[in-house]
């Protein structure tokens, strides 16, 4: 085993490997968050219905759910780096033909839909990969400091992304598709940049008892299964985001620019909160810590719900990101750091399946609540569900509860 040797976070943006890892998450994170603007605003634009809307996040979500255990297989068993090339490829693609389709005005609905098939299929390998390969350009001992750090990066093109995104549609409704292609094109050449010292070992054949070992793995772990679970259970009631077109148009009555400030505002407060654990890591206590994290997200996604201002609405949504930060730090750190690395990308694309439950079937849970009940009391009931399954996993996961320290 190498010796721990914590980086501070100065020292770790110094490292190349990691570097250039964050500057692609980055640009990845960037196409999907001008993606999310201008297919949401394109979508209410030609329909005007909250479950369209839902219904987008549920074409993202089900080849997640299909492809989960090939996806795991294939990043443990090929060059992570590699497979998360080929998906930005895929993705970039993808992009272009919806910028043609848009310019041209003849873009549908139909179309759209299937685009963000392809998009979440890409995604489905996309996020264990990248997971997987955080671990391996890491410093020992800085895993933390290091998931803080991406997350952090990340969240500056959540920022940058919906604000520009928003801009770009106002010029042109193919442009938010354009900017997508070149900042796939540009992950893609950072991310082979990447030279690690620890490659993942290559894997001869697939058995069944390989494909399911992630799962196998989560359930035998409380712990595991019980952050994955919450983070599923939690955000699945708590998508309010998907809502933000209704928000945007008919009860702040902002346009799209607005919409992109809406969508950029949990980020700005992710990105303070990945400063302040940058540079002071939870030492103690971090289970109780996640938990009181998911309980602040659902009572500021109820002050979203009911505000009519839009100073409350991006205040409200900056806390949401904050509190989101926290969970996602300490949920990442303890998975990686429970998992060998020969199983990091099964496990992964498990975790990718849950998250991607939460937020796309959240997106589709919003949608058709939004749909019968209006979307004031869906996104007030989505809050209120995060607060109850919080409270109700600390009682059923006391192990996950009692989690002191990460590394």
């Amino acid at each position: 085993m190498p010796p721990l040797m914590p980086a501070g976070a100065s020292a770790l943006l110094k490292h190349p490997s990691f570097l250039l890892f964050v500057l692609s998450r980055a640009f990845s994170r960037f196409s999907g968050q001008i993606a999310a603007v201008a297919v949401g605003w394109q979508i209410y634009d030609l329909t005007g219905s909250a479950f369209d809307l839902g219904m987008v996040g549920l074409v993202q979500f089900l080849p997640t759910a299909l492809l989960v255990f090939a996806a795991g297989h294939a990043v443990d068993r090929y060059e992570r780096k590699r497979v998360v090339q080929i998906c930005l490829i895929v993705e970039a693609l993808t992009a272009l033909l919806l910028a043609w389709g848009a310019y041209a005005g003849s873009l549908t609905v139909p179309e759209i839909f299937v685009a963000m098939a392809v998009l979440g299929t890409a995604g489905a390998f996309e996020s264990p990969a990248t997971a997987a390969l955080l671990p391996l350009v890491a410093p020992p001992g800085s895993l933390q400091r290091a998931t803080a750090i991406s997350s952090g990066v990340g969240q500056i093109a959540t920022i940058t992304g919906p604000a520009l995104g928003g801009l770009a549609y106002v010029v042109s409704p193919a442009l938010p598709y354009a900017i997508m292609v070149a900042f796939c094109f540009a992950g893609t050449v950072l991310m082979g940049a990447i030279r690690l010292t620890q490659p993942a070992a290559v894997r001869d054949e697939a058995t069944p008892a390989d494909l399911f070992a992630g799962v196998r793995f989560v359930r035998n772990n409380p712990a595991i299964l019980g952050t994955i679970s919450l983070d599923l259970f939690a955000v699945l009631l708590g998508g309010a985001t998907a809502l933000l077109p209704i928000y945007a148009r008919d009860i702040l009555e902002t346009g799209p620019l607005g919409l992109g400030i809406l969508r950029a505002a949990p980020a700005v407060g992710a990105l303070l909160m990945t400063a302040v654990l940058a540079r002071h890591a939870i030492h103690r206590r971090v289970g109780l810590r996640m938990f009181q994290a998911v309980i602040v997200f659902g009572v500021a996604t109820v002050v979203f719900a009911i505000s009519q201002w839009m100073w409350l609405s991006i205040l409200a949504l900056a806390i949401m990101g904050a509190a989101d930060t926290v969970s996602v730090v300490i949920r990442f750190s303890l998975v990686q750091l429970a998992t060998p690395d020969e199983m990091r990308g099964r496990v992964g694309a498990v975790n990718f399946l849950f998250i991607n439950a939460s937020n796309q079937l959240g997106q589709f849970e919003s949608g058709v609540t939004a749909a019968l009940l209006g979307a004031v009391p869906a996104a007030v009931l989505g809050g209120v569900g995060t607060v109850a399954v919080a409270l109700l996993w600390m009682k059923l996961f006391p192990t996950l509860r009692n989690v002191e320290r990460l590394e």
